[in-house]
């Protein structure tokens, strides 16, 4: 069975930083793409970042604030957010496509962490 372990939210001021990590563990073939996205009260979820393959893609409102970056090695993913906004208070959430040593695909969703920005 493969599971996503998200780490790194709380609470920091408006114009901070915080960097979350997401490790993926199991009996893994491959990890074909990881990604965060977050979902905040009354909203739906929406796309902050996916990597894969050395591609990054952001959602338009983290552009330029937030930066993805990969660790193969240790199957891991990292989200380093800057500038932060009261409006990037959400439940951030990791989601890693990956292939098994049987050749299964699973998509797969960590638990969600909770990032606050408040002063």
């Amino acid at each position: 069975q493969v599971q996503l372990a998200e780490s790194g939210g709380g609470l920091v001021w408006p114009g901070g930083s915080l960097t979350l990590s997401c490790v993926a563990t199991g009996i893994i073939r491959q990890i074909t793409r990881m990604g965060w996205y977050r979902q905040a009260p009354g909203k739906e979820r929406e796309l902050v970042a996916t990597i894969s393959s050395g591609n990054t893609n952001y959602g338009d409102s983290v552009k330029g604030r937030f930066t993805i970056s990969r660790d193969t090695a240790r199957n891991a993913v990292y989200l380093q957010m800057n500038s932060l906004k009261p409006d990037d208070t959400a439940v951030y959430s990791c989601n890693g496509r990956i292939m098994t040593l049987d050749f299964s695909n699973l998509e797969v969703w960590g638990r969600g962490t909770l990032v606050t920005v408040s002063s």
